[in-house]
């Protein structure tokens, strides 16, 4: 039976230190300070930011929302990203998705500056993290990152088949991978026999958005399997992109849903605001 990555407690753990990084700002007369920007009132992002708040109250980072209306002109948007640029009391610039469709979600991650860009999707940050130099990294891979790292999972010379390509997750995470030497495959909606390339990896990372689609035929004895989907069914019930209750006999380690990357995304956006605050002074 797999030994259950807790992102819950890791995250926990992370927490505690950025607790004490930024006391150690404070004492020093920097308040780390995250403004988080949405527009229209999608409830999953509602959600989202609620818990981003809690999550930042717990370490002590100071919390700004800006709600728009969905009708919001693009450069209503892209003249606030430009003022939180420019203020020095923000240190985090975070503009939740999805955004409405008359904005171009793109051009408004380029507006935010590389160094508050805290999610790390200006393409500097991207373009960064390629060619191996300090950058923001994408909140999920990075906890995906982290939790490798907190349990000794290794990673040079395995196999690793990423499951989804999307913007947010998997090129980042490609790139991670690459970046602790793995030999990485990536899987998307035109990948033919896709059970036969996931049955090769030793590490399995499924973000592709499909409840249970990874089963236990498709995952090898001992792999590491990282769930990052989060599809609610029918039944109002939260499950993954794994089949958990019969891929876990199979695998070395595995992750939950809910209670594994989700906490661990979130605790990386407060660790990337810390380094933000730190940059900034």
């Amino acid at each position: 039976m797999a030994e259950i990555i807790d992102g819950k407690e890791l995250a926990k753990k992370v927490r505690k230190e950025l607790k004490k990084d930024v006391e150690a700002l404070k004492a020093k007369g920097i308040n780390p300070k995250l403004a988080v920007i949405m527009v229209g009132n999608d409830p999953g992002s509602t959600v989202y930011v609620r818990n981003k708040s809690k999550a930042c109250e717990k370490v002590g980072i100071e919390f700004e929302e800006f709600l728009f209306d969905e009708k919001t002109e693009e450069a209503e948007l892209l003249d606030l990203i430009d003022k939180l640029n420019a203020d020095d009391s923000i240190h985090g610039i975070l503009l939740q998705c999805p955004v409405p469709k008359h904005i171009d979600v793109n051009k408004a991650f380029r507006r935010i500056s590389p160094n508050k860009d805290v999610d790390g999707f200006n393409p500097i940050n991207v373009g960064n993290l390629t060619i191996g130099e300090d950058a923001f990294i994408s909140c999920t891979p990075y906890g995906v990152v982290k939790m490798f790292e907190e349990y000794n999972i290794e990673t040079e010379g395995k196999r690793a088949v990423i499951l989804g390509r999307s913007n947010i997750v998997g090129k980042p995470m490609i790139q991670c991978m690459l970046n602790k030497n793995s030999t990485v495959t990536v899987c998307h909606s035109r990948t033919q026999n896709i059970g036969e390339v996931i049955k090769e990896a030793d590490i399995v990372i499924a973000a592709i958005g499909k409840p249970n689609f990874v089963k236990a035929e498709m995952v090898k004895d001992g792999a590491v399997v990282i769930d990052v989907g989060i599809n609610r069914l029918e039944d109002g019930t939260i499950t993954g992109d794994v089949d958990y209750e019969n891929v876990a006999p199979k695998a070395s380690f595995i992750t939950p849903v809910p209670g594994g990357v989700g906490p661990m995304t979130i605790a990386m956006l407060l660790n990337n605001v810390v380094k933000a605050a730190k940059i900034g002074k």
